[in-house]
């Protein structure tokens, strides 16, 4: 069979010269012209370091006509609220002996980063994927966090770097309850709650003793944070309460059943002897805080009930509500991780604080205690 060769091809499409690949290959330019015209045909040594410095297989360099690799489908588990479809980006991580992809939203002016995409999508959440490097199959020393929270990326980001490029930390986006059965399946690492009991007014700990009495949860607070109505600049409408909502023209748009904010507007809705039919948007669902207050940003509503820090986010006005608590809910056995210990231990720096206090309005005072 003849050699394809696409060396002058992928170099140029990574805008290296010659000269300087083949300084940093180790040959000389001569080599590199002559293997790109066909004359030469380099040894596996010249052809791994080639590979390794332009960032690619061996195989997207040189193949046989008519042999090319095709990607190999790696079959994983979708996490998801939504239905996830072929083509669409995700990012990998291992949790346990599951391979979990977490599909991965391009955010306004932002492409996302993933691992691939969905080649095909299966029954039961199954699906396989193309990635886009063969090592790109999840890492032993990623986490996955589920949840709502608006400063996750803050997290997640200080996380990271504070390990050294020891630690990789994949989002998923759920509302609360979602996130904590995805926990109590074994599906995420981590899962992020604010779930109210009514009769205690405590959070998150007496839902996880009524749904699951027998599991064993490591609970850690993470911080408190205002909810409230989201308006925009000036409140125009003059938005303070629940009862506002009913009036005519007014455009709300809500969020998704199992998730602190809808259970907060039920109830301040039937406190106020209000049907969710007299609300104009109930259901129209934004799948987190950050996705309903850029609806009100892009003038698609008038108001949404979500954190202060979404609000902060977009330059939005926002009526304060009520205060809640936000914690981070694991199996017990996940604490023995590596991974999740240094998740855990970036809650106790004091930059990650001052970030949250300045930037999303949280209070930090009791974050990183263990409350079961």
């Amino acid at each position: 069979m003849e050699l394809r060769n696409k060396l002058g091809a992928v170099r140029r499409a990574r805008g290296v010269a010659a000269a300087e690949l083949a300084k940093r290959a180790g040959i000389s330019r001569q080599t590199i012209y002559a293997i790109e015209a066909g004359s030469y045909v380099p040894n596996t040594e010249v052809t791994l370091r080639l590979a390794r410095e332009l960032e690619v297989s061996v195989e997207e360099l040189f193949s046989l006509e008519g042999s090319e690799v095709a990607p190999t489908a790696v079959p994983f588990e979708v996490l998801s609220a939504a239905p996830a479809a072929k083509g669409a980006a995700v990012r990998l991580c291992r949790v346990g002996d599951r391979l979990i992809g977490v599909p991965v939203q391009a955010a306004p002016y932002q492409i996302p980063e993933s691992d691939g995409v969905i080649a095909k999508v299966g029954a039961k959440l199954q699906a396989s994927l193309s990635p886009f490097a063969p090592a790109e199959t999840g890492g032993a020393r990623g986490i996955v966090v589920a949840g709502c929270d608006p400063a996750s990326g803050l997290v997640a980001r200080m996380a990271e770097r504070k390990s050294e490029g020891g630690l990789e930390i994949v989002s998923a986006p759920a509302s609360s309850k979602l996130a904590l059965e995805w926990v109590q399946q074994g599906k995420v690492h981590v899962a992020g709650a604010h779930i109210e009991d009514v009769e205690t007014g405590e959070f998150n700990l007496p839902y996880l003793r009524r749904q699951w009495p027998r599991e064993e949860f490591a609970v850690i607070q993470f911080a408190r944070w205002e909810q409230g109505f989201v308006v925009t600049p000036g409140n125009p409408l003059g938005l303070k309460t629940a009862a506002g909502l009913a009036r005519s023209g007014v455009r709300f748009v809500n969020r998704e059943a199992g998730s602190g904010s809808r259970a907060l507007l039920d109830r301040l809705l039937a406190d106020a002897g209000l049907p969710t039919a007299k609300v104009q948007g109930y259901d129209r669902v934004a799948h987190g805080h950050l996705a309903a207050a850029y609806a009100v940003s892009t003038g698609d509503a008038d108001c949404c009930l979500a954190t202060r820090s979404a609000a902060n986010a977009f330059g939005l006005d926002f009526v304060p509500v009520r205060a809640e608590r936000y914690d981070f809910v694991l199996r017990r056995q996940m604490l023995d991780l590596p991974a999740v210990q240094m998740f855990l231990d970036v809650l106790q720096r004091s930059q990650l604080r001052r970030k949250l206090e300045v930037l999303a309005g949280y209070d930090t005072t009791h974050m990183g205690a263990v409350l079961a």
